[in-house]
């Protein structure tokens, strides 16, 4: 996949939330947003606390949301379950970036209300694809099968 400084499929600014209690994992997600796009809003979070907190006391409101599942507290699927009760997220579309991969928290991750779900690369440029992916989505018509609910580099 040919990158861009620009996501000319996108003609709005977007703001993107990550929660993520590891500080190493927030920086290299911020620094993969960056190289893709510098117009790009990232608000990091370190808990589910502080995430929860800030989706109900905007702005700003994400326009997409990366969630981790491995987190001290509240995890993902807390964090998840919560978000998916509240009507008023309805329309925010929740990727988890996690790495547990395996069959059984996918398919939780997918019952529980997540809209994708993207297995946390190793590699730089993978990781810059693997969101530059996800942000081309077309959240208003993208309803994943199971086959498509996983991403695949």
């Amino acid at each position: 996949m040919q990158m861009t400084n620009r996501f000319d499929e996108i003609a709005r600014d977007l703001t993107i939330f990550y929660a993520d209690d590891d500080k190493d994992d927030r920086e290299v997600f911020t620094d993969a947003l960056s190289d893709i796009d510098r117009n790009l809003s990232v608000v990091t979070h370190e808990d589910a606390e502080e995430l929860l907190h800030a989706m109900h006391h905007p702005p700003p409101t994400p326009n997409v949301l990366f969630l981790d599942l491995n987190m001290p507290g509240k995890n993902g699927f807390d964090v998840l379950k919560e978000i998916r009760q509240n009507s008023t997220f309805d329309e925010v579309p929740v990727v988890i970036l996690s790495t547990s991969s395996d069959a059984e928290t996918v398919a939780r991750c997918r019952q529980l209300g997540a809209n994708y779900y993207i297995p946390k690369a190793t590699d730089f440029e993978e990781l810059k694809k693997a969101i530059y992916h996800t942000l081309k989505l077309d959240w208003g018509s993208f309803r994943p099968g199971p086959g498509e609910f996983f991403y695949k580099n």
